[in-house]
């Protein structure tokens, strides 16, 4: 299991927009998360800026996004969504959300703690500015 977290930014103009769409999903979106193997979705919001955490089931997750970004009913929720949102300027290549580097996880009583293989454990460099 991959756990993923984001951020993007919310225009101010369009918050009542984004918080009316995001009341009721449209169901072949949650579908479609379904079929990519996300569970756990969810989306924060800190005065203006969002989070979104989910967790990846699959074993493939590039493919899987790429399912993803390919369905067509998704990429007209993202017409309504996309507007409403300002990416971070170093989102890097993402398409429109600034993926987080998971930095610690609480492990369940017993588990190892080396089972976290995030960028400190790999990376020299994931705490240089």
């Amino acid at each position: 299991m991959k756990r993923v977290a984001q951020t993007i930014r919310l225009r101010p103009e369009h918050r009542a927009e984004y918080l009316e769409l995001h009341s009721a999903v449209w169901p072949g979106v949650e579908a479609a998360l379904h079929r990519a193997n996300i569970h756990n979705y969810s989306i924060f919001l800190h005065g203006e800026v969002l989070f979104a955490y989910f967790e990846y089931h699959g074993d493939d997750f590039e493919a899987d996004m790429a399912v993803l970004e390919a369905d067509p009913e998704t990429r007209q929720w993202w017409k309504l969504t996309d507007p409403c949102q300002e990416p971070w300027p170093d989102r890097g290549d993402a398409r429109q959300w600034t993926e987080l580097t998971e930095i610690w996880h609480l492990n369940p009583p017993g588990e190892d703690a080396t089972a976290c293989h995030g960028p400190h454990q790999t990376d020299p460099t994931w705490n240089q500015p």
